[in-house]
């Protein structure tokens, strides 16, 4: 298997190393747009109603 690293990866290695603070910016980032949490009932009562589509959308029938 190559060690390859490529010049972004380098970079932010670099760049994280050297301003240890981001860490938390980037956390606080994460937190706000992804980790969520989850309520299980909503989707599954989402997943319920939603309706199939047909296979071909413009199909009237």
């Amino acid at each position: 298997m190559a060690l390859y690293e490529s010049e972004h990866t380098k970079f932010m290695r670099e760049w994280m190393a050297n301003h240890p603070q981001e860490k938390k910016e980037q956390q606080a980032g994460r937190a706000l747009w992804w980790d969520k949490p989850q309520d299980t009932d909503a989707r599954a009562r989402n997943s319920e109603a939603s309706v199939p589509s047909k296979p071909y959308y413009y199909q009237t029938d």
